[in-house]
């Protein structure tokens, strides 16, 4: 009986794994369905956990300007509804479509969008030209251009690496203006933050592609630089370095948000006052469920509730580069990696802004912030990774391919005289050719004197080549030297 069992258990881990031995879960191999899983799973508890939140923080607010004290949580659910069909359409859908197919037509209609902006956009009264006013939803370009910048620098990037289709010129041409472009008019709005999150990700994509070390740290610190001439280019934004370094200069004015900002997490503590019971959301800190949501979790679930939200976009990050780390070719790995760079990074700017450690951006923590375009995008980028993760294949390796041109010589010949050979066991009738029919002379491969030789009426073995090695080579390579 327990001899029994042992084989049923046995049996059953057998049907556990793959051909090749993988251990497998829900039929896909385990290293390609454990990351997918554990990010789809991050993100929905990330998601409901920003509804709670946005709600929490909003309902005053709401209730105040309309009457309604879920109105903001009514909305952040139908954009999130949106989010998660195009996430879904975005995850069947095969990214390479996306990176190779349509990506002249979405680069077009991205800069045409962030050029609108420049022209008939609205700054909602937040200093910055950011938005198109659509009349029920206040479209933010910016948002959605990120991943038409990610395909584009993927796209050169596997030109270049991985093709050898574009020499070096070529490669920075393409770069300059398909990636460039695109940033030049999220600056001009202005929107430092979001340009400040997009040249960390291609700086880390970059790395990931190959380009020589030198060229990925010159570049950063370009950016710095960059950042440091606009950021002291106009009284905004030197204000708002100077409220950074000492808010309490300006406490009633330029200081005074991130003032309430510390004091809400002075008031959170180690366990926080409660979910729904923060002072702060009640007209003193402005943005509390947008740019400041980070301060209302520290007030209301204290500091293990901002290092849980830490932790969970850590395991995001950690699952976004294994799938990028098991992804099926260049583009797939940086597409990955960059638009899980892209989420991170934005958190990590919210978070040093709320926290006086950096200036603030305006940008919204994904998944937890209110706002449409934010949780639109924000999802749709998560479709994308998710996409790699499920058009990611075993990797063929070279035996592989040499296997499969394997042919039998003579074509059609060869299947009547294998019939042949089923009645006469005992002789070998076919001869294996790497590479396309036809009877081989004196090559690898083929028959060779002194070899067993096995055309018609010869000895019962097939010729594989002088020895392993040289079987496994392609036919149109020379030898290899020793």
């Amino acid at each position: 009986m327990a001899g029994r069992q042992a084989a049923a258990g046995a049996g059953r881990a057998r049907r556990a794994r793959g051909s090749s031995g993988e251990s497998m879960l829900l039929g896909v191999p385990e290293r390609f369905m454990r990351p997918r899983l554990i990010l789809i799973a991050c993100v929905a508890v990330l998601a409901a956990f920003g509804m709670l939140m946005v709600y929490s923080a909003s309902s005053v607010t709401a209730l105040d300007a309309t009457g309604d004290a879920a109105y903001y949580l009514k909305r952040q659910l139908l954009f999130s509804v949106v989010g998660l069909a195009a996430a879904a359409a975005l995850a069947i859908l095969d990214y390479r479509i996306w990176v190779r197919r349509f990506l002249v037509p979405i680069w077009v209609v991205t800069v045409g969008l962030l050029a609108l902006v420049i022209v008939a956009g609205t700054d909602n009264d937040m200093g910055a030209t950011r938005w198109i006013n659509l009349g029920f939803f206040d479209l933010q370009p910016s948002e959605f251009a990120k991943l038409t910048i990610v395909f584009t620098a993927a796209n050169v990037a596997e030109r270049y690496f991985e093709e050898g289709s574009l020499d070096w010129s070529g490669f920075l041409k393409l770069l300059v203006v398909g990636v460039g472009l695109p940033l030049v008019l999220i600056v001009v709005q202005p929107d430092k933050g979001s340009t400040m999150v997009l040249g960390l990700t291609i700086v880390v994509m970059g790395y990931l592609a190959g380009v020589p070390k030198w060229i990925v740290l010159l570049f950063l610190a370009l950016g710095v630089a960059g950042f440091l001439a606009l950021s002291l280019s106009d009284d905004y934004s030197r204000q708002r370095l100077l409220t950074m370094l000492d808010p309490w200069s300006d406490p009633f004015d330029t200081g005074y948000q991130l003032i309430q900002g510390f004091y809400a997490f002075g008031s959170g503590g180690l366990l926080g006052v409660g979910i729904g019971f923060s002072r702060q959301k009640y007209s003193y800190l402005p943005m509390a469920h947008n740019d400041f949501i980070f301060a209302i979790i520290g007030e209301e679930c204290g500091l293990v509730g901002t290092l849980g939200v830490l932790v969970g976009f850590g395991v995001f990050l950690w699952a976004g580069f294994q799938i990028a780390r098991y992804a099926p070719d260049l583009s797939g790995r940086l597409v990955a990696a960059g638009c899980t760079t892209l989420v991170v990074v934005q958190l990590l700017l919210n978070v040093s802004g709320v926290l006086g450690l950096f200036p603030l951006s305006g940008k919204p923590i994904p998944f937890l912030s209110y706002g449409g375009s934010s949780i639109i995008a924000s999802l749709m980028l998560v479709g994308v990774i998710v996409s790699v993760s499920v058009h990611s294949s075993l990797p063929e390796t070279a035996h592989d391919g040499v296997r499969r041109s394997w042919q039998l010589e003579g074509g059609a010949d060869a299947s009547a005289r294998s019939g042949e050979s089923r009645q006469r066991p005992g002789r070998g009738v076919f001869t294996v050719v790497e590479g396309g029919a036809g009877r081989p002379s004196g090559r690898r491969g083929g028959s060779a004197p002194g070899r067993g030789s096995t055309g018609r009426g010869s000895g019962g073995r097939i010729d594989l080549g002088p020895s392993a090695t040289d079987r496994l080579r392609g036919r149109d390579r020379g030898p290899r030297k020793r």
